[in-house]
């Protein structure tokens, strides 16, 4: 269950319960988590302010262990694993969409439901993780199964973990591009975006530091695309 490598394929256990079909590995792309019947992905590569905060936290360490819920990319594995890194993947909005549908967020305050999704996509011991890179993920779950999530996020990291997610910033849009991230370097990031998708809430500053609230503190930078970037220390 904890080997080390276990985090590349993780999303292939088949044979537990829910089914999940393999994660992405290699270089192709990741599961399309937008609007189906969208045109193909559109790839950028931009600077990221966050993510250059979360290696500078991490950079004299070595033998780490991160989770990446962005599911497998081969670009990922081998950029963490190079710095001496473990590597942990979920595909966390492909779990999010199996476990919930994609339509909308009605469903998401079930406890049953919210239970079996935990155990999905986040079922690890207490304090495991020196490091999630939570990316946009965090921003499609109503605010019952995102106040579960932060909790079970709290509980499988270790104290003075560092978590980089991201936010859109922009609070009058009904939806948002939703992207998938590679790292190209320590500061950058290559960016797909693969349509639109509605976001269950969206935050400003003062909402984002009330539901990290247990954390020790919580940083943000912009981006121009309008993403709230935030690091977040346990």
């Amino acid at each position: 269950m904890l080997e080390p490598l276990k985090g590349f394929f993780r999303g292939s256990r088949g044979g537990q319960a829910g089914g999940r079909p393999p994660a992405a590995s290699g270089g192709g792309s990741p599961p399309f988590h937008g609007r189906p019947g969208t045109a193909e992905p559109t790839r950028s590569t931009r600077l990221s302010r966050g993510l250059e905060e979360f290696f500078t936290q991490i950079r004299d360490t070595s033998g780490l262990t991160i989770l990446d819920l962005g599911g497998a990319t081969q670009k990922n594995v081998s950029f963490i694993t190079d710095l001496g890194h473990r590597l942990y993947s979920e595909d966390f909005l492909r779990i999010l969409n199996e476990s919930f549908g994609t339509d909308d967020t009605a469903d998401q305050t079930n406890p049953g439901r919210i239970d079996y999704f935990l155990k999905q996509a986040l079922d690890y011991p207490q304090g495991h993780f020196d490091g999630v890179l939570a990316w946009d993920v965090l921003e499609y779950l109503n605010p019952v199964l995102l106040n579960a999530v932060v909790e079970r996020l709290h509980y499988i990291v270790r104290p003075k973990a560092y978590m980089l997610a991201f936010f859109n910033s922009d609070d009058k849009l009904e939806e948002v591009p939703a992207y998938t991230f590679r790292i190209a370097h320590l500061n950058s990031l290559e960016v797909l975006q693969q349509g639109m998708r509605r976001p269950a809430q969206l935050y400003n500053n003062r909402s984002l530091e009330k539901l990290f609230g247990k954390f020790e503190s919580v940083k943000f930078f912009l981006t121009r695309e309008r993403l709230r970037e935030v690091i977040i220390k346990v």
